[in-house]
């Protein structure tokens, strides 16, 4: 009889019994969808008197359930008993089809989809598909801009309220997520998966177009915008593009003066941490090979001297179409895109075409009217660095390029090179009408106005001598 009377009470839609008649009144609401209790601040409804109660902890911020080893509160025993099982570690629940183990049994019937393919929630206005309601949810306000989650310590207001939880973190420096290898924490669970690769070694995304492989889904995303080409963010200044935010946010630098990276040893300051992490290794000896003769530093003997030749004019690279020499490979490689007529950086703009990607890049600043390199002497500004670089010595009388015959200095290597024409005789500027030859093209212009005067100096006597003939 005791077993009998254990669950009495059966539901005649389901069939699920009840041991108590309250119990399947309840029950009853869910094929029924009577929400009779209803929030009077924002007019939710429920089916329990007990959904309501933790409803309306919303409204007054009460988190009665207090974790006791991190200190996160909550305002359903069911969601601190969710949250301990981080710090246990315990996983109960887990997917039958891959062993995969979860925390809580929603996620376990989330994951379930990826094997059944199942996305029931279909955004009406792009028609993408989620798994989850609360997904299509926070996907719908990237189409109505709503941001209904406003952190009460700095008013930044957030789409999701997951967002806003994790953004809370910033201001309570709360990491609940430890790495059991090297014991460090993160604030979100993702950052400590991406983390936990970094031990194993596991690169599970592959990119389908050139099947590198990555850590973690974010930077197969910006890798895949090579393929692509697309540049998301752009400069409102200058209207130049960027794969990147954090680069875009660099470029901006350029544009407001901003140098926030500081070095506590010599106190230059720096637009990005790259250049700071650079100019360290000068301080702690990581650069140790320093040029004598214009005083840049070098990680490696061997760039120190590739550096050299600049200075020394030696060239060991040689084009075997027509045996000009080079500094370096690299160049000699630039060089020999002239002999084939590969061209193979475009611009979108005029449809000019170049050899080189920093060409591109410098004729870009054209159409743009960029010009980023700023004389921290003079307001002056530059397109390129180099010119940069040429027109300090201006200002400092430095004069690094000097001459092995006649030991007169230059401070720019092509005037060096205009130069060495003296004692080499070479004059490489010939004239199409007379072949004369000259070492600049400057003197080839100024010559080729003297045809133009003799031509129109014949002209006119022609024509004097026709008005002779006429009379």
């Amino acid at each position: 009889m005791e077993l009998a009377a254990e669950k009495l009470f059966n539901c005649e839609v389901c069939d699920k019994r009840f041991r108590e008649n309250g119990s399947l009144i309840r029950h009853m609401r869910v094929h029924t969808g009577e929400k009779p209790y209803k929030c009077e601040v924002c007019d939710k409804c429920f089916r329990d008197r007990g959904h309501l109660t933790i409803h309306m902890r919303i409204h007054t911020g009460d988190k009665p359930f207090n974790c006791e080893v991190c200190a996160s509160r909550f305002s359903e025993s069911g969601s601190l008993n969710r949250h301990m099982r981080i710090h246990t570690g315990e996983k109960p629940y887990k997917c039958e089809v891959c062993n995969k183990c979860f925390r809580d049994r929603g996620h376990l019937t989330i994951h379930m989809r990826i094997h059944t393919g199942d996305k029931q929630f279909k955004c009406e206005v792009c028609h993408k598909r989620f798994n989850r309601i609360s997904n299509l949810n926070d996907h719908i306000r990237t189409h109505t801009g709503e941001t209904p989650f406003k952190c009460e310590v700095c008013d930044k207001m957030f789409r999701c309220g997951g967002h806003l939880t994790i953004h809370m973190r910033t201001h309570t420096g709360d990491k609940p997520y430890k790495c059991e290898v090297c014991d460090k924490r993160f604030s979100r669970i993702g950052n400590l998966t991406d983390h936990t690769r970094t031990h194993t070694g596991e690169t599970p995304f592959k990119c389908e177009v050139c099947d590198k492989l990555f850590r973690n889904r974010g930077d197969i995303n910006i890798h895949f915008r090579i393929h692509t080409g697309e540049k998301p963010y752009k400069c409102e200044l200058c209207h130049k593009r960027f794969r990147l935010r954090r680069i875009l946010n660099e470029h901006i630098r350029i544009h407001t003066g901003e140098k926030p990276y500081n070095c506590e040893v010599c106190d230059k300051r720096f637009r990005v941490t790259g250049d700071l992490n650079k100019h360290l290794k000068i301080h702690t000896g990581e650069y140790p090979f320093k040029c004598d003769i214009c005083h840049k530093w070098f990680s490696h003997i061997g760039n120190w001297n590739d550096h050299m030749r600049i200075h020394t004019g030696e060239k060991p690279y040689k084009c075997e179409i027509c045996e000009k020499a080079f500094n370096f490979r690299g160049d000699l490689n630039k060089h020999a895109r002239i002999h084939t007529g590969e061209k193979p950086y475009n611009c979108e703009v005029c449809d000019r075409t170049f050899s080189q990607s920093g060409a591109l890049k410098v004729h870009m600043r054209t159409h743009t009217s960029e010009k980023p390199f700023k004389c921290e002497f003079c307001p002056k500004l530059f397109r390129q660095m180099r010119n940069l670089n040429d027109h300090l010595r201006m200002h400092n009388g430095e004069k690094p390029f000097k001459c092995d015959e006649c030991d007169r200095s230059f401070t720019v290597s092509r005037t060096l090179k205009v130069h060495m024409r003296i004692h080499t005789g070479e004059k490489p500027f010939k004239c199409q009408l007379c072949d004369k030859t000259f070492r600049h093209s400057g003197s080839l212009n100024t010559h080729k106005r003297t045809h133009i005067q003799e031509n129109h100096v014949s002209v006119k006597s022609v024509m004097t001598s026709l008005d002779t003939v006429d009379m």
